[in-house]
């Protein structure tokens, strides 16, 4: 079950196309800084969609690190500002070493763990945590894939 979640979080946020006929590697670094902070209406940008995947992915590898689970939903979307293509592309392999990082400490679960409470059992257990970061993901990844469509289709029609 851990290769069957680690292959599941690989596809959407590394190199997967079978669901959703992308990924969020795909769609963030097919994108400039420009068009990851710009705002279509009063919807998240790109670049605070990414910030906000990040964010989780950090919090859950500080547990598989030995770590304390110390994300809140509040900070989620406090993300510094991103002012150029450097800063960009730092959330962007942010983003992609945190993912890879996440992947491989789930392919290397110990398949009784699972099952375990994942820090405290009020959370579930680590099984259900991995599936909601894909679920999680793959929600972000609809967004993002609908922001950039307006984007681009905004920017030819200019």
């Amino acid at each position: 079950m851990n290769t069957y979640l680690a292959n599941r979080l690989q596809e959407v946020l590394l190199d997967g196309k079978w669901i959703a006929n992308t990924n969020f590697k795909e769609q963030i670094t097919s994108v400039n800084w420009q068009q990851a902070t710009q705002k279509v209406g009063n919807l998240n940008t790109i670049a605070l969609l990414t910030f906000h995947v990040i964010y989780y992915l950090k919090g859950l590898n500080q547990v598989f690190d030995g770590g304390n689970l110390d994300i809140k939903d509040k900070y989620s979307f406090e993300m510094p500002e991103i002012s150029s293509e450097n800063h960009w592309n730092q959330l962007v392999q942010e983003f992609l070493s945190n993912a890879e990082k996440f992947i491989q400490y789930v392919r290397e679960l110990d398949e009784a763990t699972l099952n375990q409470a994942f820090v405290k059992a009020e959370y579930g257990s680590y099984q259900r945590n991995i599936e909601a970061q894909i679920e999680h993901s793959y929600y972000h990844l609809g967004q993002i894939s609908l922001l950039k469509k307006l984007i681009v289709q905004n920017q030819n029609e200019n």
